[in-house]
Order: C-alpha cells, then sequence, then structure tokens
C-alpha cells in the first residue's frame, strides 16, 4: 500500500534482516519492483536443495544435511550424516528453533514439540561441527565486481549464534590458506547468485578445512561494525549500487584490511531476568552490540567488554568450573590467570586437573556439599570472574543458579574456553600496558 501510495520507483529489500528476503517474492507477484539482488537469487540462497546445487557446482564444501518434512526423515537424515546434528526451521529468523541434538530420542522431542515441519515448511538437519571456528564474512558485489568488505573471525566456537558471538577484525588466528579460500568461496558465490549490493556468508573452518554453513543474500547486522572497522559506509555504498553505479565508479575495489583490530561483542538483557539461564546456543539471545578497537588484540577486547559490561577485573579471585570434555584445556588458561596473581578457586574435579598441573587452586564446595559454597562467595563480592562451561543439554541446576547470580552482581562469566582464554590475553595486557582512548576517525585516518 505504501509503495503505491507513494508511486515508488523500486523497492530495496536488503537491509531489513530476514523478514523483507520472506516477503520479496510475494512483493514482487504483487507488482513491486524489487531493485538489488532478485527474488529469484534469495531463493536459491534460502532453498536447501538449489543451495546444495549451487555449492556442488562451484566445487564448495558444506558440512552434510539434508531436509525433512516428518519426524521419520528427521531421524533418517541424522542417522546418515551423524550426530550430533543442528536442526532448524527454513527461512530461520534470528536462529529461532535452533538446536543442536546429539541424540535420536532428543530428534523426537524437537520435532514433536519446536516446529511444525510439513512439505512447505521443511526442517533443516546438519551435521554439527564440533569446536570448529566460525566466521562472517560481508562482501559487496555490483553484479561484475565483488569486493570483501570484512573477514570476522569469532572467538565462541561454531554453535553460539553469530548475533551473540563476539568477533574480531581482521582475523587473528586463521592461516593465510584458509583466509584466500574464504575469499574465493564469497566471490565465487556472490557472482553465481548475481548478487547485487550486500551478501553476508558463515562459514566454519575446522582442521584448515572450510565449509559454508549458509548465505545471506542481504545486509547482515555485521554492517555497521564492519563499516566503523575498515572505514567505509558499506549500507550507502550498496544503496548505490542497487541504484545502478559500479563499484569502480564509487571508488571501492579492493578489501581494506586494517592495521588495527576491532572487537564486537554482543550486549545481553539477562540482568532483566533473573534466575534464567545464559549459556549460548544457537538460539540469538542478545539485545544490542558495541565494539572496542586498539592496536592490540587483547586491549580490544578489554574494550568491547567495558562497553558491553561488566568489565574485565585486573586482580582478585577467579573462580573455575568446566565438564569434563574442557578439563585439559582450561589448564593453560588457569596457568596464566595464577601467573597474574589471580587466586584460583575450582570445584573438586577441575581442582584436580589444576593442581596436578602444578597451579596452586583452592577447593570450592558445590551448593549441594556445604558452606561457604559459591553463591556466598558471590554475594558477598569475594569472586571476581567465573569460568564455568555447562555440563550437557539440560544443564543442572546448581550452575544455572551460579550463572545468575553472577549476572545479577555483575561478575563477568565466560562460558566457553575460547571467551576465557580471550580474556586471559585482555587482562595481561591492560595489567602490562594499560590503554588509550582514541576517536574512531584517528584509525580512519
Amino acid at each position: 500500500n505504501i509503495y503505491e501510495r507513494e508511486k515508488c520507483d523500486a523497492a530495496i529489500v536488503q537491509f531489513g534482516g530476514q523478514t523483507p528476503l520472506n516477503l520479496a517474492a510475494a512483493l514482487e507477484a504483487n507488482g513491486v519492483n524489487i531493485i538489488g539482488t532478485s527474488p529469484k537469487s534469495i531463493e536459491m540462497a534460502e532453498d536447501r536443495k538449489h543451495f546444495a546445487a549451487m555449492l556442488d557446482r562451484l566445487d564448495l564444501r558444506a558440512t552434510q544435511g539434508g531436509t525433512a518434512t516428518n519426524e521419520e526423515e528427521a531421524l533418517a537424515v541424522a542417522e546418515k550424516v551423524g550426530y550430533p546434528v543442528l536442526v532448524r526451521p527454513s527461512f530461520v529468523l534470528g536462529g529461532r528453533a535452533m538446536e543442536i541434538v546429539y541424540t535420536p530420542e532428543d530428534l523426537r522431542r524437537y520435532i514433536r514439540t519446536a516446529v511444525q515441519a510439513s512439505p512447505d515448511r521443511p526442517v533443516l538437519v546438519d551435521r554439527f561441527l564440533e569446536d570448529a571456528t566460525e566466521v562472517d564474512v560481508d562482501c559487496l558485489s555490483d553484479g561484475d565486481d565483488v569486493v570483501i568488505g570484512g573477514i570476522m573471525e569469532h572467538i565462541e566456537e561454531a554453535g553460539v549464534h553469530s548475533g551473540d558471538s563476539a568477533c574480531v577484525v581482521p582475523s587473528f588466528s586463521l592461516s593465510e590458506p584458509v583466509l584466500a579460500e574464504l575469499r574465493r568461496a564469497a566471490k565465487a558465490m556472490a557472482k553465481e547468485l548475481k548478487v547485487k549490493g550486500l551478501m553476508n556468508v558463515q562459514f566454519a573452518v575446522k582442521d584448515e578445512k572450510v565449509y559454508v554453513l549458509e548465505v545471506n543474500p542481504r545486509a547482515s547486522r555485521t554492517i555497521p561494525y564492519v563499516s566503523k572497522a575498515i572505514g567505509v559506509p558499506l549500507a550507502k555504498l550498496a544503496a548505490k549500487v542497487m541504484a545502478g553505479h559500479k563499484l569502480k565508479d564509487l571508488g571501492f575495489t579492493e578489501e581494506i584490511v586494517p592495521k588495527h583490530y576491532s572487537v564486537k561483542e554482543a550486549v545481553f538483557p539477562f540482568i532483566k531476568f533473573p534466575g534464567i539461564d545464559i549459556t549460548l546456543g544457537p538460539e540469538m539471545r542478545s539485545t544490542g552490540e558495541v565494539m572496542g578497537i586498539d592496536a592490540d588484540l587483547g586491549i580490544a577486547y578489554a574494550k568491547a567488554q567495558m562497553s558491553a559490561q561488566p568489565a574485565l577485573p585486573t586482580m582478585g579471585n577467579v573462580f573455575i568450573s568446566v565438564k569434563d570434555a574442557d578439563k585439559d584445556g582450561v589448564v593453560a588458561i588457569a596457568k596464566e590467570f595464577a601467573e597474574m596473581g589471580f587466586t584460583i578457586h575450582a570445584t573438586k574435579g577441575t581442582l584436580d586437573v589444576v593442581s596436578k598441573a602444578g597451579i596452586p587452586a583452592k577447593l570450592i564446595y558445590k551448593l549441594s556439599e556445604g558452606r561457604p559454597h559459591l553463591l556466598d562467595l558471590i554475594k558477598n563480592g569475594e569472586m571476581h570472574f567465573i569460568i564455568n562451561t555447562p555440563h550437557g543439554k539440560v544443564p543442572r541446576q546448581d550452575e544455572v543458579s551460579i550463572r545468575s547470580a553472577a549476572v545479577a552482581q555483575r561478575i563477568p562469566i565466560m562460558t566457553t574456553l575460547r571467551g576465557a582464554r580471550m580474556s586471559a590475553r585482555a587482562i595481561k595486557a591492560m595489567k602490562t600496558g594499560g590503554y588509550e582512548v582514541r576517536p574512531l576517525q584517528d584509525y580512519k585516518a
């Protein structure tokens, strides 16, 4: 109605997230002239069969998976690709109803309770890569030239929704061959999909192999962040490209890899919801984001944490309790905190592993084992940093109480090892060099 009333020449569907993409085909059918990437290309990226065929044509690797319109089909796909699997509805918004499923029983429960699977709205079942690094790539295409806007390396591992994960421009740990493959893949897909405007791709990298997770032929929530990181107004350029301009004429033809680090961190509303579990997963929970910029990655991360709140401590007590799979990995992190002068506290299982490595640590009781336990220390303001990775699909009640109390008392808490590792790096940088604040314009100059 607005389009007709305003006598518009055309409509852009790239800047409103997933909703306008879902409306694109119907708008076009009702006489709306959609400029930029065509609804046909949008359908190719969103429809699983078209998407898989495109990846085959371009010789790109994807995680194995399939679509299911009922419970039995879903079980058959999962059996074929192997557990764990990531299940989600197609055309999904903000990772809603996405889940990582480890057993056939969990998959049956998911299909029965979480989604209405039907031939019109199939469920996607994909092999889930554990301990993979997730990478977002934003690029801009005019139909002829494709320019990478930014390659964002996530700090949390794959499986945490990209909107909830902290990420860094430029990449800090990916090898040159992997970065070259990410660039090649993004450019090839942008050309194949005849993208005019912006496109976002999510990749997973495991054992130096690059997997395409999904492609969004639109602006992603990362565009404002990447624009500030590289000093180029990507949304403005994309609008001009959709209106017929070429990237050459706009003077944007080369990827800009900044000399400084820009860290995006998600902001969560958990303080408003006492008692809920704050663990991150495939379903998006953040309500905003902030960024920190510095020539040093640790300081950039520390600045992002200051903005997101609570800020990282530079001294005090650290509590560590991690699941069995993380026990080996947490030793090096505990060692770093001990060397920086923090006092380590841990529950029995984690304490044994840490002590065996020669790191001094104090035993702390679980909630059921007596007092003083961790909740007492949290409430008395005696705990300054918490590392607590969840122990399974259904979290233990005392874990939820601990994480919720930490949020209520504004104590920084990390629920992934990668987040804890980056925090240690940031605290070390803060203790050795401190930080300075500079205006954004300085970085662009």
